[in-house]
């Protein structure tokens, strides 16, 4: 699993291109300061907007970068993508994996070592112009039709509660990106501009963001494309990427 390895900065590596196609976004995604922390915070109303998730190519091939996926037809209009989750040495996503419907990839309820099994985890999904997230558990008892899902660990926020195995006074920062749901119709990602405790990136998803349900979705190889900042993040290639465009 790469969620440990160590962050790469070449964001700027690709310069202007990031800004090839006339898509507006004005806005989604903006500046935040938290507890003298800095995060960049995307904001996506999924009435105006898309959200899908990638893997691999037309060839069959991981994506890997996001200048491979921008290269595709949809990944052309792309207003922001980040890193979906937590995969394996191969690139394949380590727990529930959808993408157009078709369940790619099983939950993982297994118990191990690491961020994913620090129960209790959990899955976004979006179903149409509605998206949501579960702790894993409630996510298989519901069954909510997911048109994409990922899952990844741990829960950061769960019914306005923050995870209960979270220290306060914790000392482990790390570079980390997640997502949490506002309302049915806003899902809210953040990614931390330098290190973070989980605790910190918690509380910014329930008392900045107004989340009741937040995810981590990753660490260290946090990753973020958004054209309007002139960003697009060039770390190591990634397993499955969540990406947002506007209807056609």
């Amino acid at each position: 699993m790469f969620c440990q390895w160590k962050r790469i900065w070449s964001g700027l590596a690709f310069g202007l291109a990031i800004w090839a196609g006339p898509v507006s976004a004005q806005d989604i995604c903006v500046p935040r300061q938290a507890e003298n922390r800095s995060y960049t915070v995307c904001t996506i109303d999924l009435r105006r907007y898309a959200i899908r998730l990638f893997w691999k190519g037309a060839d069959g091939e991981v994506l890997g970068p996001f200048n491979r996926l921008r290269s595709s037809p949809e990944g052309s209009r792309l207003v922001f993508a980040m890193n979906a989750g937590m995969y394996h040495e191969d690139r394949s996503p380590v727990g529930l994996y959808v993408e157009n419907g078709r369940e790619i990839q099983k939950a993982n309820t297994a118990n191990g070592p690491g961020n994913f099994h620090l129960k209790p985890n959990g899955v976004f999904f979006v179903s149409g112009r509605t998206a949501g997230v579960l702790e894993t558990s409630r996510y298989l008892e519901q069954r909510p039709r997911a048109d994409y899902a990922t899952q990844s660990g741990p829960m950061l926020v769960i019914n306005g509660r923050i995870h209960p195995k979270f220290s306060r006074n914790g000392t482990s920062r790390k570079i980390r990106n997640g997502v949490g749901i506002r309302d049915k119709h806003t899902a809210v990602f953040a990614i931390s501009d330098e290190p973070v405790t989980f605790a910190e990136f918690a509380r910014l998803f329930k008392e900045e963001l107004g989340c009741a349900n937040a995810l981590f979705l990753d660490g260290s190889v946090s990753s973020l494309y958004a054209p309007e900042l002139g960003r697009a993040d060039g770390l190591l290639p990634m397993g499955p990427i969540i990406g947002a465009l506007p209807y056609r």
